[in-house]
């Protein structure tokens, strides 16, 4: 096996090195850094990217790397190579933000440049350092301000090793989700590195349900490239082709009485939206058989508003 090397560190077979990607002043002349964690074998195997915090304020990818990087088979990996980023989006966790704080989503800055905005700079440096080295990975993320997304990894279809991967993990739910322009994962794709995009949870709060799906996942698929030896218990998924959302047709309280994930058939009664003056009730019908992917939590709606996300598997 060849040494490998981030930003000027060197990791040889066989080590576990803590390292930064790079250094960001913020314009008080705060330093930031991002850490990265690589874990390597004696053994040639497979480089396997994790990564979380893309957004500052998506804490159950961030606790699924968490939780990931102190496992005891990370210090012990039979073969190949992990590496780690628990939190790229630093300065926007420390605000616990979702976007930085030009405004810009970091996700939409990818490739990057390296004279370019906060973002794009940071975007520049994984693309620089860290791509080259993966054969794939999983980016995790959160459902946005009150949204719950039920545990899903989104890949594209038509990319049959992108689906095989993504049945490695075995969510409970996989996900036909099309690359967006400025994003890891596309930009990855074109570079053909193959980077699966992990949903689950709401943004702020934990949600251990998701947790342990991330982490379960990461497992199997380490597990199913021989990097481990741990036993991790199978679980079945459901492959969804096309979704989408049910909308407020009036504006009041909304009441959800389904579970997240569960299935329901078409026409069948979601919840209902309440005048809060008491005089007006209107039930919220699902417009598709399917499963509940994510739901708004958000109590108060206006007229049109996203309301229950339903998936299809036809």
């Amino acid at each position: 096996m060849q040494d490998i090397e981030i930003n000027g560190t060197i990791i040889k077979p066989g080590e576990h090195k803590k390292l930064i990607l790079n250094t960001y002043q913020l314009h008080t002349k705060t330093t930031i850094e991002i850490p990265v964690h690589v874990y390597r074998s004696n053994v040639e195997g497979p480089t396997m990217l994790l990564s979380s915090g893309m957004h500052g304020d998506e804490t159950n990818g961030i606790e699924i790397l968490r939780k990931i990087v102190a496992h005891d088979d990370m210090q012990h990996l039979k073969r190949g190579t992990v590496i780690a980023i628990p939190v790229i989006n630093i300065v926007s966790f420390l605000y616990g933000s979702r976007d930085l704080p030009d405004g810009r989503d970091l996700n939409r800055c990818f490739p990057g440049n390296k004279n370019g905005s906060l973002g794009s700079r940071i975007a520049y440096d994984l693309m620089k350092h860290i791509i080259p080295l993966i054969d794939f990975g999983v980016d995790f993320h959160t459902g946005g301000a009150k949204i719950n997304n039920y545990p899903q990894i989104r890949c594209v279809y038509s990319f049959p090793e992108n689906v095989a991967l993504a049945e490695k993990f075995s969510p409970p739910l996989i996900i036909d989700s099309s690359y967006r322009e400025g994003t890891f994962r596309k930009e990855a794709a074109k570079k053909n590195k193959a980077i699966l995009v992990y949903e689950g949870g709401e943004s702020l709060r934990f949600d251990y349900n998701a947790i342990n799906e991330g982490v379960n996942g990461c497992l199997r698929l380490m597990k199913e490239y021989g990097m481990i030896d741990t036993d991790v218990p199978p679980n079945p998924c459901v492959k969804i082709t096309k979704g989408t959302w049910v909308r407020a047709k009036m504006a009041g309280l909304f009441h959800f009485n389904k579970a997240n994930g569960s299935y329901v058939d078409k026409n069948e009664l979601l919840g209902v939206i309440c005048n809060p003056y008491g005089d007006i009730e209107a039930k919220v019908l699902a417009s598709i058989s399917g499963y509940v992917v994510g739901v708004n939590n958000q109590p108060v709606v206006n007229e049109g508003d996203a309301l229950v996300h339903l998936g299809s598997t036809e």
